[in-house]
């Protein structure tokens, strides 16, 4: 006879080991279907860059800082390492530090620092400030290596809340509390559906309406010069014009009009810059950006190398050698930042559209579990 559960999840990215965790904590009896063998989506490609700065203002920031809050908490007690902490920002140009100083005014910035150039390359001297306008600097930012990080939490979640992993079954049809996969058949009292970018699969009707679609990233590991140390994720000017939070702001269309005369390879790209480090001194490094309701899988030469070209433009790395690169996959498109939809009152379809799952989705999925009671 097949086990009754509470809660059934599907997908054991982050978006649904978020969920499996809210249920557990509420005591509630919690199994995840997965359908690959082990995680190996969008939550194991990214950076592990869990960020509340630059998020849209409203409930995405807010999420975000409460995510944050959360991972640190959890992440000692899955044996999970906070790889490095804080955030810089690195204006090139001046219509890039006007952005920041617009920035620093709004409620999002509250224990935020600006330096001047000299000053930040005193603090950080990976930071390449001689063409630089202005730097500022975020504590609440923290790195998580995520290929191992969601695993850790996955076995996490079995020794200590009891949650049981079902891998390698395709969720097909879910009605009234009972799911039925390519194995079985559970009853459970709630089904929580993260399809991530599996948008034409079981949730493909609740999500519809959203007119979803996913973008293609690609990344890279390097290894910098020997003794290298980053200390803080850093970002720089293309991405003040692509996180919300910036990017609404009156003085980012001024930087905007400079980039596409100077960067148009770049913003036809999608690329904006994003370095983290990991604990054997390598560093990860990206991103672009491709739309496409089923996007190819082959990455570009010519990508990579605009990528590596403002990653030394932000940083003393020396020369760098690549070892590994990817593509990455998630969905894209809606108007929101997250899409929870309430197929009937059992069920519940979460996907978060905006790139920001390891940033937001513990958050949201406590409200979900509040919501729903």
């Amino acid at each position: 006879m097949s086990k009754r559960y509470d809660v059934a999840v599907v997908g054991s990215g982050i978006v649904g080991l978020a969920h499996a965790l809210a249920a557990a904590r509420r005591g509630l009896s919690v199994a995840v279907f997965e359908k690959d063998h082990r995680c190996v989506g969008a939550s194991i490609r990214n950076f592990g860059f869990i960020t509340v700065t630059g998020q849209s203002s409203g409930i995405t920031w807010r999420r975000a800082r409460a995510t944050r809050d959360i991972w640190s908490n959890i992440a000692p007690q899955a044996k999970i390492a906070i790889e490095h902490s804080g955030f810089w920002m690195l204006a090139k140009r001046p219509e890039a530090a006007a952005v920041l100083r617009e920035f620093m005014a709004t409620d999002m910035a509250v224990g935020l620092t600006l330096y001047e150039p000299n000053e930040a390359a005193r603090v950080n001297p990976a930071l390449r400030t001689d063409d630089s306008a202005l730097a500022m600097y975020s504590p609440l930012e923290i790195r998580v290596e995520s290929k191992t990080a969601i695993p850790k939490l996955a076995g996490w979640l079995t020794e200590t809340h009891n949650v049981d992993f079902y891998y390698g079954e395709t969720a097909l049809e879910t009605s009234a509390g009972r799911l039925r996969t390519t194995l079985r058949a559970v009853d459970a009292g709630r089904v929580v559906l993260c399809p991530g970018t599996e948008l034409t699969g079981l949730a493909a009707s609740a999500i519809s309406a959203h007119a979803l679609r996913l973008t293609r990233l690609q990344m890279l590991r390097v290894r910098p010069r020997a003794g290298f140390k980053l200390g803080a994720a850093v970002m720089s000017d293309l991405g003040l014009i692509r996180y919300g939070g910036y990017a609404v702001l009156p003085t980012a269309a001024a930087l905007k009009e400079r980039l596409v005369a100077e960067e148009c390879e770049s913003l036809a790209a999608g690329i904006h810059l994003i370095v983290v480090q990991s604990a054997d001194g390598t560093l990860v490094v990206g991103d672009s950006h491709h739309y496409d309701a089923s996007p190819e899988p082959f990455a570009s030469e010519r990508v990579d190398q605009l990528i590596l070209r403002h990653m030394h433009e932000a940083l003393h790395v020396g020369e760098c050698e690549v070892l590994e690169r990817w593509t990455g996959i998630y969905p894209t498109g809606a108007d929101v930042d997250c899409v929870i939809e309430h197929p009937d009152a059992e069920t519940r379809v979460v996907v978060v559209s905006s790139g920001t799952g390891a940033s937001t989705a513990f958050a949201i999925a406590e409200e979900v579990f509040n919501e729903w009671g």
